[in-house]
């Protein structure tokens, strides 16, 4: 078995939350330009029926938004702008199938993923700083590891609540990183039209502005039971969102439904040894077998892919008894790794997966104390496992390591 290194950061109560939106970038169009890349540069836009002059714009890229094109605007009114217009049908399996690829990626970062819509999610990130650096540090990271591995621009906001964040995702594209704390709502937030407002629809805009609120700012200054009196109970929850008072939880997406967890990881350097290798699949591994733990599964397929610094691909796949334990999932993926291993490519990106599951009553999130009872074999594993998760969870990844992990990463 594994050694671990337990470290607690004895005032990690203290922590303070850090929450991301990070919000793809014209998401249905930057999608198709990763499989038409002739079209970078050129104004290009998802349409919902091109042949039709009557269908409407699903998505439009930067370049066509110069032109005055935006989202649900009439094809015809969109061409009359950019004449030059390219437009593409809507694949919606392609984009989903996609919008998969960009969860786990985020999920690799942090297991508390919530998704708001196929294109943006919120990621809770209290704690990772020992993992990823700063807050403005690790949302660069996931911008450069959503560009590398997928080809895919997005924006990321940054703040201790869901609403805040999701407005500093707004406020600068693409490619932008903005931090709005509540402590900066007073200079950037409250200036704002209230028409901007995250949960301000265009009727709860008038309604407002017929009282004399044209601003956030405004808002958040009004008297709060004037508000709810014409707006009803959201006129208090929309008072208490332009103060930058946001109480709700991130709930992570669940994985019951879904049909593998992986985890892959574009590298600095390309490598050609397997002992580094080595140390970046128990890296990975953890990852999966976290996210597997923390949603009741265990899987029967293991499957590592390897690309190569010539943008080559392999994937190689075993099978294995259901698990959800890092350490076996690592030791199949390092064999498969093993085996397929050529010291003469260099490898840019490595992943390992985890799939064919199987939703098992004695996978579950134990308490440190818990005694539920498990074949003897694992058992041990098991509360070892999921009491670190706990841990993990509470306080941050940075809480525990294995010790064969910072033994790698001393200088």
């Amino acid at each position: 078995m594994l050694i671990y290194l337990i470290i607690i950061n004895l005032k990690v109560n203290e922590m303070k939350k850090v929450i991301f939106l990070v919000d793809m970038n014209s998401f249905f169009i930057s999608c198709e330009l990763t499989r038409h890349p002739e079209l970078a540069g050129k104004p290009a836009a998802v349409a919902g029926d091109p042949k039709k002059r009557t269908g409407i714009i699903l998505t439009a890229n930067y370049e066509a938004r110069k032109y005055g094109v935006k989202t649900t605007m009439p094809v015809g009114q969109a061409l009359k702008l950019c004449p030059d217009l390219v437009l593409l049908p809507p694949d919606h399996r392609f984009y989903s199938d996609t919008s998969r690829q960009v969860m786990e990626i985020l999920s690799s970062f942090t297991p508390v993923v919530q998704e708001n819509s196929i294109d943006e999610a919120w990621l809770d990130m209290t704690g990772c700083e020992g993992l990823f650096g700063d807050p403005r540090t690790s949302a660069g990271l996931i911008m450069k590891t959503l560009l590398e591995e997928l080809g895919l621009p997005c924006s990321i906001g940054i703040s201790e609540n869901r609403f805040l964040s999701k407005m500093a995702s707004e406020m600068k594209k693409p490619l932008g990183i903005t931090e709005l704390w509540k402590k900066d709502i007073e200079e950037k937030l409250w200036p704002l039209p209230v028409g901007e407002m995250y949960g301000v629809g265009k009727q709860t805009a008038e309604k407002l502005k017929s009282m004399g609120i044209l601003t956030i700012g405004d808002l958040a200054r009004s008297d709060r039971d004037s508000i709810a009196a014409r707006l009803g109970k959201w006129g208090y929850d929309l008072h208490g969102l332009a103060n930058g008072l946001d109480g709700s939880e991130i709930a992570p997406h669940a994985y019951e439904a879904a049909k593998s967890i992986g985890r892959s990881v574009t590298l600095a350097q390309d490598i050609t040894d397997l002992d580094s290798a080595r140390t970046i699949l128990l890296r990975l591994s953890e990852e999966v077998g976290r996210s597997a733990r923390k949603h009741g599964l265990k899987g029967r397929t293991v499957q590592i892919s390897i690309k190569y610094a010539d943008f080559k691909t392999i994937t190689r796949q075993g099978t294995v008894s259901p698990t959800c334990h890092t350490n076996e999932i690592f030791e199949h993926g390092f064999e498969l790794l093993r085996k397929n291993w050529n010291t003469r490519k260099p490898v840019r990106l490595l992943g390992i997966s985890l799939s064919g599951f199987e939703e098992e009553q004695a996978v579950k999130q134990l308490s440190m104390f818990g005694s539920e009872v498990q074949d003897k074999g694992d058992e041990k594993l098991d509360k070892l496992e999921t009491a670190l998760d706990g841990l993990r969870d509470k306080y941050g990844k940075a809480i525990v390591n294995r010790a064969v992990l910072m033994k790698k990463e001393k200088p």
